[in-house]
């Protein structure tokens, strides 16, 4: 599972050095040079902007976006390229939503409906994807699910006891909390309401006020405090209730190690040999499973057509894999996920998810390597705990390295959040960061995205960065269709902006460190950039370096 949830002057400088000599190139305009003296941001984001921050450039809208506007007026134009097939490895989408019904994978030799497996690929009814959960959607964490299995070998079931009678107790401690803020506010808001005759009022509003007592300074008090955290009192609220919701479904689900979302699907989730379990339809279950419409939606959201959001990518086929439970994905969904994409010709791999405990992890690390022998490109979360992953305390699954230090194979890449006020604070707090098991940044944080039932939400997440860097992905792929995945990976590590000033991790202002520092590339992912550079490698004009594995 990998969601998030809410709780100076920089410079920059471009690959120049890379692009030596593209201006030649009749596709492209003359690269940026030299941007070391852009100035902060300082007007707040326009509701425009606010939804299409992630598509921006540096620049020219001094917000930290990946050029894509840029990178269609002067490179991609009308142009199509090859459409390219994405797999959504997540929790389903939206099939029938407005800006994503139009760009889904079909499996052509696959009748719909008759329950046989026309093109004897092992999967029933599979058009648009696969669903390898059933009709299942709560789940546990994977500790908590070793715990109740009895799986792993002493020490890492000590290591999950351990991990569930410390997070139990907090979750407790957060929920009560969280009810606690809520009533407060919930008070306050009605007494200021009253005070001040109104039914919804301002931060200005309330600084107006005069309170005439000490009940009523506290209230007021307690609301200038919530301001802190959002715009409107009304959003505050909003948040607490999620809130309430996401430590309530952690007691319930998560944490609750008696509990058992599996067994609706009826199949050993910890025997690969035990297959023909789920069914061909992965649709999203239920409204709030959101978050593969979400991602999708930034992929590849029907782009031009008036409505909601334009994906990065213009000619995408999006193949739906149902695999992400409310809860810590299996590795045996994974796996076979993994191989389902490509055997069925999807050529990018977008993996929004991630855990701290994968008993089964072989089982994913040989999926991997599969994907790469069959040269598809992995796009993978760096996960929400605004953690350190180069630390040994932090493990993150899946992974391409082991823990070992050198990689099992070179197409996976790993993407930490940005968010989109450039300077100290554009590092997300919540994005896990590092210099070996990072390897680029891109736009995470309140990224406005397809929801289902045909709407449109801003959430953030690296879930909601990986996306975006597998949109770029596909625009290299379709328009230079003889680059490998290895190739596509290191453009995308090589052809970003980079800075050398100090950022803010985990979202605390004494934990800083240099931008170059916190991922192997130390660059935001460019779309512009990267199809410059894509287009002088295709025509042998520049050799990719070799990053360090």
């Amino acid at each position: 599972m990998n969601i998030s949830f809410s709780k100076s002057f920089l410079g920059l400088c471009t690959v120049s050095a890379l692009l030596a000599g593209c201006g030649a190139t009749s596709l492209v305009s003359t690269p940026i040079e030299n941007i070391d003296t852009i100035p902060l941001k300082i007007s707040e984001l326009t509701e425009t902007e606010k939804k299409n921050w992630g598509h921006k450039d540096l620049l020219t809208d001094t917000i930290p976006g990946m050029s894509i506007d840029k990178a269609y007026a002067e490179i991609i134009g009308n142009k199509k390229g090859q459409k390219v097939i994405v797999a959504v490895l997540d929790s389903g989408i939206d099939l029938e939503h407005e800006d994503l019904d139009d760009v889904l994978w079909t499996n052509k030799r696959e009748i719909a409906g008759n329950g046989k497996d026309d093109d004897g690929n092992g999967y029933v009814d599979d058009i648009h994807g696969y669903n390898f959960l059933g009709e299942s959607y709560n789940e546990q964490l994977e500790f908590a699910r070793m715990i109740r299995l009895d799986v792993g070998d002493t020490a890492l079931k000590a290591k999950a006891k351990a991990k569930l009678d410390e997070d139990y107790p907090k979750a407790q401690q957060n929920k009560q909390q969280y009810e606690q803020i809520l009533q407060a506010v919930t008070n306050a808001d009605a007494a200021v309401k009253k005070a001040l005759g109104k039914t919804t009022y301002t931060k200005e509003d309330l600084l107006a006020l005069k309170p005439e007592d000490q009940a009523m300074q506290q209230n007021v008090s307690i609301l200038m405090q919530m301001f802190n955290y959002a715009d409107t009192i009304p959003e505050v609220l909003d948040e607490l209730k999620d809130g309430i919701t996401h430590f309530s479904e952690q007691l319930n689900y998560n944490l609750n190690k008696d509990f058992n979302g599996r067994k609706v699907v009826g199949d050993n989730p910890y025997d690969l040999k035990d297959r023909g379990y789920g069914n061909g339809n992965p649709q999203a279950r239920v409204t709030d499973e959101s978050h593969g419409s979400h991602v999708a939606g930034i992929i590849a959201a029907e782009r031009n057509n008036g409505k909601g959001v334009n994906g990065v990518a213009n000619n995408v086929a999006l193949m739906s894999i149902r695999a992400v439970p409310n809860g810590d994905e299996y590795d045996k969904d994974i796996a076979l996920g993994i191989r389902y994409a490509v055997d069925n010709g999807a050529r990018i791999i977008n993996c929004s998810f991630g855990k701290s405990f994968s008993p089964k992890a072989e089982w994913v690390y040989d999926a991997i390597k599969y994907a790469a022998s069959k040269d598809v490109l992995i796009v993978h979360a760096a996960g929400n705990d605004g953690a350190n992953l180069d630390d040994p305390k932090n493990p993150n699954f899946p992974n391409d390295h082991k823990f070992q230090g050198s990689e099992i194979a070179d197409n996976v890449i790993t993407v930490g959040a940005l968010t989109n006020k450039y300077g100290s604070e554009m590092v997300a707090s919540f994005s896990n960061y590092g210099k070996a098991n990072v390897d680029v940044f891109a736009p995470g944080a309140a990224i406005y995205s397809t929801f289902p039932n045909n709407s449109y939400e801003s959430i953030g997440g690296t879930s909601m960065a990986a996306p975006a860097v597998a949109g770029i992905a596909a625009l290299i792929r379709g328009h230079y269709p003889k680059l490998t995945a290895p190739e596509v990976k290191k453009i995308l590590m090589q052809s970003g902006l980079s800075t050398k000033a100090s950022v803010i991790l985990s979202g605390e202002t004494g934990n800083t460190s240099t931008f170059d520092k916190i991922s192997k590339s130390g660059k935001m992912v460019n779309a512009y950039n990267a199809l410059i550079l894509a287009e002088n490698v295709s025509r042998g004009k520049v050799k990719l370096r070799n990053h360090a594995k």
